[in-house]
């Protein structure tokens, strides 16, 4: 059953394909089915052929029409159905028009049936505001047909059978009009979830690339500020202090290999996510507050003197929120270490008050600096970073300079939603 609907299925579609292409093809095609299956016999019967299967009191009480007479009724009938899908109504009207005329003539026909051909087409494409109007018509039509076999059929019975064929031809058309539509509805909404799906796969991957940028930025940027000065800083000494020049080397090499180990940990994850992610990525914890003394340390390293305090009760913390601030933290004083440069002091202090986190980073600046510049640039992603990390927990971010140096303040909200981030 399943192949045979499937066949049925592609057949009915390469016949609405062909119809749209030229739908003249099935408009011919209806008129001449009904002129062979209504219009023919009559004519043969006229011309003196066969007389069918008609009573002969029945043939009796009508009007015989020479056949140039009967077929310009047939025409008048049948080639209307040619425009009954681009004007239904028009056409509904003419065969109408005809098919009372005819029957004032007192003149019975087969192809009386392109009235019902008729009004299933203007059901199914014309307007429904035109629908009453159309019944109207119908049921005229349908009682003056009556009215005429009354003398062989008792008027009530003809005309129950006539306006029973009229209403089925309605209906008929009713439900296909709405299973079209149905499927239209249909198909425009899986259109619209395949756009939606789209642009969330689209939204997700900014998102993700967004992400990774920012990670990407915070781990590169913070330990190349800090290579690059321990760098200038090892070629300065080593003419004089080599013992100086071999230490900055050595700082050199430890946040070289710890900048590789945090690109791993992240390019590992992508990796893993792209390969089909097959087995678990060997991922090492996100750092935390209490890598912020190594972070210190760093940057100590470098040339920065580092003032690091906290208030509050801190360990609480999740693992989210001192991501957070590390990232906070590392970024300002890498924009600090780029910026104001060596012999700078930075105060640091993270502090809680129950549901309020404070991060302060303020940096005294080098000497005899311009202070209306600032260590952080304003269309650069550290800054943009660092807001939207902030953002994460409804906080804000405040970056310019200070009576000396520049300041940089993170506000955190730590009011648990939905029971807890």
């Amino acid at each position: 059953m399943g192949p045979l609907v499937a066949r049925f299925s592609r057949a009915g579609q390469r016949l609405r394909h062909a119809d749209r292409a030229r739908p003249w093809v099935l408009d011919t095609a209806v008129v001449t089915l009904v002129f062979l299956l209504f219009c023919l016999p009559d004519l043969l019967r006229a011309g003196g052929g066969p007389d069918g299967d008609e009573p002969h009191h029945l043939r009796l009480a009508f009007t015989q029409l020479p056949v140039p007479a009967m077929l310009a009724l047939q025409a008048g009938l049948v080639l209307p159905l040619l425009w009954r899908r681009r004007r239904p109504a028009a056409a509904f009207g003419t065969v109408a028009a005809v098919f009372v005329l005819q029957w004032s003539l007192d003149v019975l026909l087969r192809a009386d049936v392109a009235l019902v051909v008729a009004l299933y087409s203007l059901v199914l494409h014309g307007r429904l505001r035109r629908l009453p109007w159309a019944c109207g018509v119908m049921t005229g039509a349908m009682a003056l047909v009556a009215a005429r076999v009354s003398a062989v059929v008792p008027f009530w019975d003809a005309l129950f059978f006539l306006l029973s064929t009229a209403t089925a031809a309605l209906a008929l058309g009713l439900v296909v009009r709405i299973r079209r539509a149905q499927l239209a509805a249909l198909r425009d909404r899986a259109t619209r979830l395949e756009v939606e799906r789209d642009q969330r796969s689209r939204l997700a991957a900014a998102a993700e690339r967004a992400r990774v940028a920012r990670e990407m930025h915070d781990i590169v940027g913070h330990n190349l500020a800090v290579i690059i000065t321990l760098a200038d800083a090892g070629a300065y000494a080593t003419g004089h202090a080599p013992d100086r020049g071999r230490e900055a080397l050595r700082l050199i090499g430890d946040t070289g290999r710890q900048a590789l180990g945090e690109l791993r940990r992240v390019l590992g994850v992508l990796r893993e996510a792209s390969d089909g992610a097959r087995g678990e990525p060997e991922l090492s914890p996100q750092p935390g507050l209490a890598d912020l003394d190594a972070l210190c340390e760093g940057v100590r390293a470098a040339g920065l003197e580092v003032l690091y305090r906290t208030a509050g009760d801190v360990d609480a913390l999740d693992s989210g929120v001192q991501l957070t601030i590390y990232r906070i933290v590392q970024e300002a004083l890498t924009n600090t270490l780029k910026h104001a440069g060596a012999d700078t002091r930075v105060n640091l202090a993270i502090v809680v008050d129950e549901t309020r986190l404070t991060i302060t980073v303020q940096d005294t600046g080098p000497p005899g600096a311009d202070r209306r510049t600032g260590p952080v640039n304003e269309e650069g992603h550290g800054l943009v970073g660092m807001r939207e990390r902030a953002a994460l927990y409804g906080g804000s971010l405040t970056a310019g300079p200070a009576d000396a140096g520049w300041t940089v303040e993170a506000v955190l909200d730590l009011t648990p939603q939905g029971g807890g981030r």
